[in-house]
């Protein structure tokens, strides 16, 4: 038996076993099975045996009266942490879902996005730092309002992304530490006080599958913050280091080691140090790119611990990978223990069986396998085999329970075409996003259609991608595709020839000039990953417009045409569409004065993440409850667009309707052909039914006119607006024919042959 075995077991009070297959719980008027939950309103065929109980009850031996040394020596401070940490929750997961028949009733194997988009087609992606609530009111309690659902089931929203909402941030000693990620530094399975609570959560899932939608949450299976888990890690507590990618040095090489600064509990390694470390074979040495690279903060992925004391006495000292922040230490997923393999595992079973969730979000799950290279070379850290053989146990447990997932990470299309295969059932759009922000700034699609044609050419089906406006990350423009898979590669645009490194650089430089600096004040870079604004943002900077406070009533109106264009982009083609709170009222960024202590180590994302009224809860707040400040929103609160036709919400209910009606979200894209005008686009698409459907769009302010030509189109086939249901056009011999767009205008069509129903 190992030395840190030794240690008593904390006592942890077992769950009662769960009914079996068909037998009902009792529900509050005390009749067995009278009260229909969540999983069987939105889920009817799901076996009700695959509901465990509430997350844990605990019980507690020792006297948790401070003062006491918070060490690895200190039962009462071991047992403390065990009780709150996520591998434990997920063992108590696992002890009763385990053997259960019904754990078999779908098939997992292969990703399905069309089902996926079937659940789903239209996603609202909330943040929840930046929602105003009304007073008193927590943001899973907001997010459950049955007005506000009243309002998204109009508009056409069928799912809440709720963002991270459950315990982040860390532990030192006896005392919570505040996440330094926005909540991506997840520390615990139960919900954020701060958010509000597991039955908020539960009374949420419940409102949307009342009006037709479902929650998608999150988990991430690549890093987990540094609490209760980490800390037991340190300690060499059972099977706790097995959960991270860290590396004990013995006390006869910590010479080897920095000394952390005073009131830290780690330091960043610098790039010598990391070399001596992998010559003395303690670890894999420099990765293939360092993710959040600030000078004197973050030169390597890794960082060493300071001495801790573990259960025998012992002192120890670790140094451990974190593709991202130092407070996010990366998960092992080839451990003899596997044991972060199960603390990820419960994670999403609570998720979706417990609290009620029908999808979940993947974060940073393409960093789940890390291999030592050839001598002289990075380590193997991106396109790992082992990342995707994680992503499809992921994938498949979550389908094996009747769920959904997406992986929101930039990826190059081929990557995106492997994990298709046998990850998540669905990927965000990182593609196409940066490319359709160029053709705004330009008034150019020309590259938008390159990166198109060679999303076709890799293999993409656009239905399996998540096509979004604004999120809480930046305008990522770091065309990985193009920047590494293919840098070498040749293609053209503008009429010249360039690899695809060159490409890459000079569409990012053409993005930096036209939206930040003297064109966009108010926008920024965020380190080397992209440019932090809001969607309102991109397009004031692609108008011309460099000073915020002077937009008047004529601007809105030219801010909001050309943010439905966006919409209708993301929106008419094949995939989900997501927007969130910040496109819906039409949010500015803060000014950096006002995020000042935020931005002040190079988070400039901060700017875009202002806080916004979705429904004129709280008129008179200047923060959200989070404290994040009140940004200028320039299109009102969703009862009062929805009272005015004009409005933006009211005319993105319109195209979303035809989108639902007309089944364009489970469609497959078959062509992008040239327009006769730089700034149009034309997709051409196959709806399930059978039809083509044309998408044409102008990316510019100029009326234009123009000619759509595709050899998909039938010859003497009827061109008929969706919008309106009117015949426009027919198809010439030559397979084309002419339309008219205003500016930033769009429309949907669908092509109709003889003895198509009209």
């Amino acid at each position: 038996m190992s030395e840190q075995s030794t240690a008593e077991e904390p006592v942890v009070e077992e769950m009662p076993p769960i009914p079996a297959p068909g037998v009902g719980e009792p529900g509050e008027d005390g009749e067995g099975g009278s009260e229909l939950n969540f999983d069987e309103q939105f889920y009817p065929a799901r076996p009700r045996s695959l509901r465990p109980r509430a997350r844990r009850k605990l019980t507690f031996t020792g006297d948790l009266t401070p003062p006491f040394e918070p060490t690895g020596t200190n039962k009462a401070y071991v047992e403390w942490l065990v009780n709150q940490s996520m591998l434990g929750d997920a063992t108590m997961m696992a002890r009763q879902l385990a053997g259960q028949s019904s754990m078999w009733n779908n098939p997992f194997a292969h990703p399905n996005p069309r089902r996926a988009v079937d659940t789903a087609s239209v996603w609202f992606t909330a943040y929840p730092l930046s929602l105003i609530t009304g007073r008193g009111q927590s943001f899973l309690n907001a997010l459950g309002a049955d007005e506000l659902w009243q309002c998204f089931e109009q508009i056409g929203i069928k799912a809440v992304h709720t963002g991270p909402v459950k315990m982040a941030g860390g532990i030192t000693g006896w005392e919570p530490t505040p996440s330094i990620d926005g909540h991506f530094d997840r520390i615990a399975m139960a919900m954020d006080p701060l958010f509000g609570s597991e039955d908020d959560f539960r009374h949420m899932c419940e409102q949307a599958a009342a009006h037709g939608g479902t929650i998608i949450d999150d988990i991430v299976p690549g890093h987990t913050g540094k609490g209760a888990d980490f800390r037991l890690a340190e300690m060499n507590y059972r099977d706790y280091p097995g959960i991270y990618h860290m590396v004990e040095i013995p006390e006869s090489d910590w010479g080897l080691l920095p000394d952390v600064p005073e009131g830290e509990d780690s330091v960043n390694l610098d790039a010598e140090t990391e070399r001596k470390l992998q010559d003395a074979g303690y670890i894999i040495g420099q990765l293939q790119r360092v993710i959040f690279y600030e000078p004197g903060v973050k030169e390597t992925n890794w960082s060493a611990t300071r001495a801790v004391t573990d259960t025998t006495g012992q002192r120890r000292r670790w140094v451990y990978l974190h593709y991202f922040k130092a407070g996010q230490p990366s998960i092992n997923w080839l451990d003899p223990t596997f044991a972060g393999m199960r603390l990820v595992m419960g994670d999403a079973l609570h998720s979706l069986l417990d609290l009620g969730s029908g999808g979940l979000r993947l974060d940073a799950n393409g960093f789940l396998g890390v291999e030592r290279s050839a001598e002289e070379s990075p380590a193997w850290s991106e396109g790992h085999p082992l990342s995707e053989a994680a992503n499809q146990l992921i994938g498949s447990m979550v389908r094996k329970v009747g769920g959904f997932t997406f992986q929101e990470l930039n990826l190059t299309m081929d990557a995106i075409k492997a994990t298709s295969e046998s990850g998540p059932d669905l990927s965000y759009d990182f593609v196409t996003r940066p490319a359709y922000h160029h053709a705004l700034a330009t008034g150019d699609t020309e590259f938008l259609r390159l990166v198109l044609r060679e999303g076709m050419r890799v293999g993409i089906d656009q239905a399996s991608l998540v096509h979004a406006l604004q999120n809480h990350d930046e305008l990522t423009y770091e065309l990985v595709h193009f920047a590494t898979t293919h840098r070498d590669d040749v293609y053209t645009l503008g009429g010249v020839e360039m690899v695809g490194s060159d490409l890459a650089e000079h569409v990012r430089e053409t993005l930096r000039q036209e939206l930040t600096g003297e064109a966009g004040p108010y926008n920024a870079i965020f380190t080397q990953n992209g440019i932090a604004c809001t969607t309102a943002s991109v397009i004031t900077a692609s108008l011309g417009i460099t000073d915020l406070d002077e937009i008047g009533e004529d601007d809105v109106e030219r801010i909001r045409s050309a943010h439905l264009l966006l919409a209708m982009y993301n929106a008419w083609q094949p995939g989900v569409f997501a927007l969130s709170g910040w496109d819906l009222c039409g949010t500015l960024p803060l000014t950096r004065e006002q995020v000042k202590s935020l931005i002040r180590t190079g988070d400039t994302r901060w700017l875009e993440r202002g806080a916004h009224d979705l429904m004129g809860w709280n008129p008179e707040a200047n923060q959200s409850s989070s404290g994040m400040l009140r940004a200028t929103s320039l299109y009102g609160t969703l009862p009062e667009q929805l009272a005015d036709p004009s409005s933006f919400a009211s005319r993105l209910a319109g195209l979303l309707a035809v989108r639902e009606a007309h089944g364009i979200a489970t469609g497959e894209l078959l062509d992008v052909p040239d327009g006769s005008h730089a700034a149009m686009l034309v997709l051409v698409n196959r709806l399930a039914v059978g039809a083509v459907q044309v998408t044409v769009l102008n990316f510019g302010e100029e009326e234009i006119r123009g000619t759509v030509m595709s050899p998909r189109l039938p010859i003497g086939a009827r061109v008929v607006d969706l919008t309106t249901d009117e015949e426009v056009a027919e198809v010439d011999d030559l397979g084309s024919f002419r339309v008219s767009l205003g500016p930033f205008g769009g429309l949907a069509l669908i092509i109709k042959e003889d003895g198509d129903d009209d």
